[in-house]
């Protein structure tokens, strides 16, 4: 009986794990508000999500701002270009649906395949931003790289973001979780693919006290 109320066993630290995700979701929300902060709040979740809730590294919201102020610039030109992409393909889709014949099939085909990639890209693209630094040019290319060189895992990834997504349209409540429990299970799939791409842990790092957490 002495060990259930041990703040270290397995139930308290599933239960603070929880809580965590109630918590960094809420915030993930507020800073979701201004709309062009999107993406920039959306690599802060993923890095916090990996490095606190998986890893037991760092404060929750302490890191989700750190993040946010480290990716501040790139994190809204990109979520700026991703928003303006779909816009841009959602009103072409949209004129397409109005066509009758071979030619309105086929521009829909070509911009359904098109909001199918882009759904990809933006899959790997804030992931991407949290843990490596590169321009927004290099930072594209690598989101759709990845996507199409590990496609059964983007697909993988994309019925999980899919579900959540329906899942919160269902159950309206679940939305003070669903995002970090998406990112959560999304980072499952994702570190593996990372890994491929990072160096080995270095002794040097080590030695001088850098915690390489993210090489785990």
């Amino acid at each position: 009986m002495g060990n259930f109320f041990n703040m270290d066993n397995g139930f308290f630290t599933a239960l603070g794990k929880f809580v965590d995700m109630i918590i960094i979701s809420i915030v993930w929300l507020i800073m979701c508000i201004p709309v062009v902060t999107i993406g920039l709040s959306t690599t802060s979740l993923y890095y916090v999500v990996v490095k606190v809730i998986r890893r037991d590294r760092g404060y929750l919201v302490r890191e989700f701002f750190h993040s946010f102020r480290t990716n501040l610039k790139s994190g809204i030109i990109s979520g700026v270009l991703m928003i303006l992409f779909f816009s841009v393909l959602f009103f072409d889709r949209k004129f397409a649906t109005t066509l009758t014949g071979t030619q309105g099939f086929v521009l829909l085909s070509i911009f359904n395949a098109m909001i199918f990639l882009l759904i990809c890209v933006t899959i790997y693209i804030f992931p991407l931003l949290s843990r490596f630094s590169m321009g927004i040019r290099q930072l594209f290319k690598t989101a759709l790289f990845m996507s199409m060189k590990h496609l059964p895992t983007t697909i993988l990834l994309f019925i999980i973001t899919a579900a959540c997504g329906v899942g919160t349209y269902i159950i309206r409540p679940l939305i003070l979780i669903s995002p970090a429990l998406c990112i959560l299970l999304m980072s499952l799939l994702l570190e593996r693919v990372f890994k491929k791409y990072m160096p080995k842990k270095s002794a040097d790092a080590e030695s001088a006290g850098i915690d390489e957490w993210y090489l785990e």
